[in-house]
C-alpha cells in the first residue's frame, strides 16, 4: 500500500550558484557524510559533482513531500540521506524527525519501503520517491 509520494525537479545551475555563494556552509547542512563523500568521488568533472548534490537535493525535497511535512515539523535535510543497496539501487535512510514521521506513517505490522528514482539531464534534476507499507519479508 502507498504511503506517499513526492517529486521535485531542480535546476542544477541553482545548487551550483548555492555552492559557489556558501560552499562547505551549504553541504554541511544539508548534505550527509555519505552524500557528500559520493560527489566528492566525481571530483575529476566539477559538473558531475554538482549534478550529484542537485539530484540529491531533489531526492530530500521529494522524500519530505512523501512524508507530507516538507522541510519542517522536526523532518531536516540531514534526515533524509541517499544511499544505494548492494544492488545499486538508490533508496532514503531516515534518521530523527523523517525516521519518527515515517514509523507514524507506518500502518502496524507492516514495514516501509522507500522507492527512489533520481536522474538528471543538465541543467535539471528530479526525483520521484515513493513510500509503501508492505508486509514484513516480502518484496
Amino acid at each position: 500500500m502507498i504511503i506517499g509520494i513526492g517529486s521535485d525537479l531542480i535546476d542544477i545551475r541553482r545548487v551550483s550558484a548555492v555552492i559557489d555563494r556558501h560552499g562547505d556552509r551549504f553541504l554541511d547542512r544539508i548534505f550527509t557524510d555519505a552524500e557528500r563523500a559520493k560527489a566528492e568521488r566525481r571530483a575529476k568533472n566539477q559538473k558531475m559533482v554538482v549534478a550529484t548534490y542537485a539530484k540529491r537535493f531533489a531526492a530530500k525535497e521529494a522524500c519530505s513531500k512523501a512524508l507530507g511535512t516538507g522541510i519542517r515539523r522536526g523532518v531536516w535535510w540531514r534526515d533524509m540521506g541517499v544511499v544505494n543497496l548492494p544492488s545499486g539501487r538508490p533508496t532514503m535512510q531516515l534518521t530523527g524527525g523523517a525516521l519518527a514521521r515515517l514509523e507514524a506513517l507506518t500502518p502496524p505490522g507492516c514495514e516501509a519501503r522507500i522507492d527512489l528514482s533520481i536522474t538528471d539531464d543538465w541543467p535539471l534534476a528530479q526525483a520521484f520517491v515513493i513510500i509503501s507499507a508492505v508486509t514484513p519479508g516480502k518484496p
